[in-house]
């Protein structure tokens, strides 16, 4: 099983469409067991799988607040995809959670104890982190494997993303598998400029960690959550499906290596 945190501290750079539709990749292309984990309190991800993010009997938040059984939380969406889905009640969870001594760790703990149990049969765990370094995102860091780094090509990309990277060298220590698995280039344009100068940049800076697979700006992609569908049930024909099914075999390949 690999666990996979997507994550970047900027908002509206492709993060939660990256978590579905590589999730709804994994699922429906290449059949593998995938469970998509919601950890941003705006839901976003819950609702493009098509759940009522408002009308779930638990999410996330009670998971890590109240201590419900990590496996009770999880419902097969209606695109057929297992989700613990997120909504308002994550908001906060910092203050909540102040002085507990294993805040960073309650995510990690209970999935070690759902796996325990043998109630954590997945090939892949897909985790949307909120848009900030918050302790949510710390439990994410603490449990995964590895972490994908959805960026837009744009000028502060690089600047943007520092603490990010700062983050994930600093939590190393608690985490000996932390690392950047890969950076994918989100909204891309070929025919911008500067969109083709910052990904030179990018791959100069972060080398062969970069995915060769753009994503591009496209209107199908755009559309489909709005419908609580993935790009793959919504037009698998389009141009975003496509490249996310591209991704999805650069990532089946990287797992094939580390296999070896």
């Amino acid at each position: 099983m690999e666990i996979i945190a997507i994550a970047n501290q900027k908002g509206g750079v492709g993060k939660t469409t990256t978590t579905v539709n590589l999730a709804a990749a994994l699922h429906l292309i290449a059949h593998k067991k995938v469970l998509l984990i919601d950890l941003d309190s705006q839901g976003n991800a819950t609702t493009s799988v098509g759940m009522d993010k408002n009308n779930l009997q638990y999410t996330m938040a009670d998971v890590l607040l109240d201590g419900v059984p990590f496996a009770e939380a999880i419902l097969t969406s209606p695109v057929g995809i297992d989700v613990i889905g997120a909504n308002r009640d994550l908001a906060g969870i910092d203050v909540s959670l102040a002085g507990v001594e294993n805040a960073p760790f309650l995510l990690k703990e209970a999935m070690m104890q759902a796996q325990a149990e043998g109630r954590l049969d997945y090939d892949y765990i897909v985790m949307d982190c909120a848009p900030s370094l918050s302790l949510i995102t710390v439990n994410a860091f603490a449990a995964t494997d590895g972490v994908i780094i959805p960026m837009q090509c744009e000028y502060y990309a690089l600047e943007g993303v520092a603490d990010l990277i700062a983050t994930i060298d600093k939590l190393s220590s608690i985490n000996s598998k932390l690392h950047i698995r890969g950076v994918v280039r989100t909204l891309f344009d070929n025919r911008n400029t500067l969109a083709n100068d910052v990904s030179y940049e990018l791959e100069n800076h972060f080398g062969d960690l970069v995915y060769k697979t753009y994503i591009p700006r496209n209107v199908r992609l755009a559309e489909a959550p709005s419908f609580g569908q993935s790009i793959f049930t919504y037009e698998k024909s389009s141009k975003g499906a496509i490249a996310y099914q591209q991704l999805m075999n650069e990532v089946l390949a990287q797992s094939a290596h580390q296999t070896k």
